[in-house]
């Protein structure tokens, strides 16, 4: 029996006091309306109906039935839209991964927005390196990430792919600090500071190859997990690093200037996985993709006269949200 359908067949016929009128209300015949009330009757052990020749009323079972199926149809409801709720991803957690390093701006208007669409979501950002998010992803430790290309997507969907242009980081003092763009070529006799290899094997061989293809193999490598680091060395004499010009910004002992022909690409996206997926990965891999990609990167380097890093910093403290959008492509080495 349904049980549900029942109560609500029931509860009209306490309502109207009449199966007639109730089986009008219920768009169904009376004849059957009839035998539901007393398969129920059956079923409960009890009589809920008093029928009589002059009209139908309530038994005490009846009444105590009426308030008791209320309730019990209330929870019902509650519990569908709750679970409407979790399927549509407006509820629950969502376990996402974000690269290290990536701004602090972009990461709380992340999830800012997150909050605003689906107030009921739990977002448990986790900060992890590609190599370890697609582990994570493969191991449904995590939901969705945000890494760096090339990876294998066979098990996994891809959202909008975010492409920056790689530069070159030299200390201010350096000789090419005051080209307007660096070739490859010219960085050839010294050192490269990048990321460890293990946060992501795909990206240090491609980046490795091309350096050694246009010019540069290097001649040492150093190895920096952090932005900090990452200047330290560079600053130290260790090498120049082929970086993103986010990652360096607020660092005013380096400069960061375009590589000629624009060799080399970094490539970031949302992932996650194909087979039950969480409702809510898309919905977070479109607003990381939008607030990643911020406005169109420029095309050439800013001379000698472009204003110290620190002025930016000092615009994303006022809040200006379009500054916020620039320092937001994904920060930190590649991971």
């Amino acid at each position: 029996m349904d049980l549900f359908r029942h109560l609500r067949y029931f509860l009209v016929v306490a309502e109207e006091l009449h199966f007639g009128r109730a089986a009008e209300v219920l768009g169904i015949a009376q004849p059957p309306l009839s035998q539901a009330m007393r398969r129920l009757e059956r079923d409960l052990g009890v009589t809920l109906f008093d029928r009589l020749p002059r009209g139908t009323t309530l038994t005490t079972a009846g009444e105590v039935l009426a308030d008791q199926a209320r309730q019990l149809l209330a929870a019902e409801q509650r519990m569908r839209t709750l679970m409407r709720a979790v399927r549509d991803g407006a509820i629950g957690t969502l376990r996402a991964g974000v690269l290290p390093g990536t701004p602090a701006p972009v990461l709380g208007e992340l999830l800012d927005r997150l909050s605003d669409q689906t107030p009921g979501l739990d977002v448990d950002l986790q900060e992890l390196t590609t190599a370890e998010q697609l582990d994570s992803l493969a191991a449904a430790r995590l939901d969705v990430g945000v890494v760096e290309h090339p990876v294998d997507l066979v098990d996994l969907h891809c959202g909008r792919v975010v492409r920056t242009p790689l530069g070159v980081v030299l200390p201010r003092v350096s000789p090419l600090a005051r080209a307007a763009e660096v070739d490859l070529a010219e960085l050839a006799g010294q050192g490269l500071v990048i990321f460890p290899r293990a946060t992501a094997p795909d990206w240090y061989d491609r980046i490795l190859a091309a350096a050694g293809e246009r010019g540069f193999p290097a001649a040492r490598i150093r190895h920096a997990r952090s932005p900090q680091m990452l200047c330290a060395l560079v600053v130290a004499g260790h090498g120049v690093a082929l970086e993103r010009q986010a990652t360096v910004r607020r660092e005013p002992r380096v400069v960061w200037r375009p590589l000629a022909g624009a060799p080399l690409w970094q490539e970031v996206s949302a992932v996650w996985p194909r087979q039950a997926p969480h409702p809510a990965a898309a919905r977070f891999a479109a607003l990381a993709t939008q607030l990643l990609s911020g406005p169109p990167a420029a095309t050439t380097a800013p001379g000698p006269e472009t204003p110290a890093p620190w002025s930016v910093v000092f615009d994303v403290a006022r809040g200006a949200r379009g500054r916020s959008a620039v320092a937001g492509a994904p920060g930190g080495t590649p991971q």
